[in-house]
């Protein structure tokens, strides 16, 4: 990987570009605009939004304003818990297509597995909103569908039940939860794996472990932490409002991590999780 601009590439062939912009907690309106304004800058062509962050206008009219060719820009969203279901789904995704301003989304993405109740249920709800994902992937409004906080026993029943497998997993991933089980059973099935909170919302930016190795690479915590993500052969998707860090979570293409730090960051202790467990949320 030479830029942000470098991709890796869905089981369908799409191209996905290796670094994403994540915008979870950044508030509909300029700060968010100027944020995009200032990724893109630094090299950003992949946008991730979703329903729930209450930001999709200001993502697509910032990415409007900038006259990039669309092309050349892959966004996505996501579908909150609460739109689950097949026609809910579908009225959903038309919803967050028009606050985006968009003909088509590059990905769109479950965004927590229905995992409470008999086993039936919550697989057969899951099954239900998959079947619009695919509706919508077959019409042609979505380049590529898949999932997000979704763990082996949530991907294995809803495979079965599908017609098109999901392309990509977007999960919690950092140094301190590596994710190995889920990353495995994504890796074997094709899924390509995203890492949300790859900084561990800050949490791990100050252990004294990952330091003395980012002080070997000349290089910030927060940019070790997004170079151990993409050389596991996941998308980060780090994502801040302040120009200096946007630009500085985007320059992780200097450097490699050696086989022997690689292995000691993976080997951490588990440590700066969000505490979001996707068997346990109420949403």
């Amino acid at each position: 990987m030479n830029g942000p601009h470098d991709t890796f590439v869905l089981r369908n062939g799409y191209e996905i570009p290796c670094l994403g912009f994540g915008t979870w907690k950044m508030p509909e309106g300029q700060e968010a605009i100027d944020a995009i304004n200032v990724a893109l800058d630094a090299g950003y062509r992949h946008f991730d939004t979703a329903a729930a962050y209450g930001n999709e206008e200001s993502v697509g009219k910032a990415l409007k304003q900038s006259g990039i060719d669309r092309r050349e820009l892959f966004v996505t969203s996501k579908l909150w818990a609460s739109d689950r279901g097949y026609e809910s789904a579908l009225a959903a995704f038309d919803a967050s297509l028009k606050k985006l301003g968009l003909e088509y989304l590059d990905l769109y993405l479950i965004h927590w597995p229905a995992a409470k109740g008999p086993d039936e249920e919550w697989q057969k709800e899951n099954a239900d909103t998959w079947r619009a994902l695919e509706k919508l992937y077959s019409e042609g409004y979505v380049r590529a569908i898949g999932v997000s906080n979704f763990k082996a026993h949530h991907l294995e029943p809803l495979m079965k039940a599908s017609e098109i497998d999901p392309m990509v997993n977007q999960i919690e991933m950092h140094p301190g939860f590596p994710q190995q089980e889920t990353r495995k059973f994504c890796d074997l099935s094709g899924i390509l794996v995203e890492a949300w909170s790859p900084l561990g919302q800050g949490r791990v930016l100050d252990d004294d472990r990952l330091v003395q190795i980012a002080v070997s690479y000349d290089c910030t915590v927060a940019q070790l932490c997004i170079r151990w993500c993409l050389q596991n052969g996941a998308v980060p998707l780090p994502k801040s409002i302040t120009p200096e860090r946007i630009r500085e979570n985007a320059d992780v293409f200097r450097f490699d991590i050696s086989a022997d730090d690689m292995r000691k960051i993976s080997e951490l202790e588990q440590f700066g999780m969000s505490g979001l467990d996707p068997d346990e949320v109420d949403f």
